[in-house]
């Protein structure tokens, strides 16, 4: 990944930085020389490398993620809630939900303003346009927002809030003079190596037999983003968000993916190994 000078010597905090992605993304801009703070109310699994610090707390503690923020030039939220497994389907998911996307968006956004960060980059996902309906050829001026009433899931529909808070933000004045950048990306599936939570959970599931059957249309295709790709758009939306770049944001909301193929055979390969070996 090549970062440029004003990415490397950037201060940054990634929220989630406890989890699969945010700490790739942290690994990565610490690799290119940038300052980076690792914020998640679960320390990660792997080695924290040098140059990195990890801070343990809620990314709804006001003061605990203000203070995370000081000398911050950029702030990457990575961290959510509900995804997919027990998180999902929990009864109180919707209330804790609702606290995240009320909250920690809106603290979020007004540490960046008082800390005088200038930009924020938002994960987000591709489940705010799509609902179950087929979409082709869609791009982000023509495909509009999924109806929040009929999402089928909370994690949707808080993503969905929290994109649209995070994207009026943008433009708003700082404290210290200057304004605040947005940008917002909208990944599919994750998938790369060590990753924890989607193929183990696939895997373990063919092993008990539970997927031995088929549903919906069998030429339906969808494209997932390896983890690496997906760091690599995180950081170019950094850059872009520079006067180098005049400030790109709002403009264009970017759906990253791969190539559904290529995606097929690293699946394909993971379960050859995880039967024959």
């Amino acid at each position: 990944i090549t970062i440029k000078q004003t990415l490397k010597q950037s201060e940054a905090v990634v929220t989630g930085g406890g989890g699969y992605f945010g700490y790739k993304l942290g690994c990565a801009l610490a690799n290119a020389g940038a300052s980076v703070v690792l914020y998640d109310i679960h320390k990660p699994i792997w080695k924290i490398p040098n140059g990195v610090v990890c801070i343990q707390a809620d990314v709804r503690d006001y003061d605990a993620i203000s203070a995370a923020c000081e000398g911050a030039d950029c702030v990457f939220h990575v961290a959510s809630y509900g995804m997919s497994g027990r998180e999902q389907v929990s009864p109180n998911h919707f209330v804790f939900s609702c606290v995240t996307v009320r909250t920690e968006d809106e603290r979020l956004s007004d540490v960046t303003l008082r800390r005088n960060i200038a930009r924020l980059i938002y994960t987000s996902t591709v489940n705010v346009v799509f609902g179950g309906l087929p979409i082709e050829d869609g791009d982000e001026e023509t495909v509009p927002y999924f109806p929040i009433e009929k999402h089928v899931d909370h994690y949707s529909r808080t993503k969905s809030i929290a994109e649209q808070m995070v994207l009026a933000a943008n433009g708003t004045p700082l404290a210290g003079g200057g304004m605040l950048y947005t940008c917002v990306l909208r990944p599919p599936g994750i998938y790369g190596p060590e990753e924890q939570r989607h193929l183990p959970r696939l895997a373990k599931n063919i092993e008990r037999g539970l997927l031995s059957f088929k549903f919906g249309d069998p030429s339906a295709k969808m494209n997932w983003v390896h983890a690496e790709n997906l760091v690599q758009a995180q950081i170019l939306a950094a850059e872009a968000l520079t006067p180098e770049k005049n400030y790109i944001a709002v403009i264009q909301l970017i759906e990253t993916h791969v190539d559904s193929l290529l995606t097929c055979m690293y699946i394909h390969a993971y379960f050859v190994l995880l039967f024959y070996f």
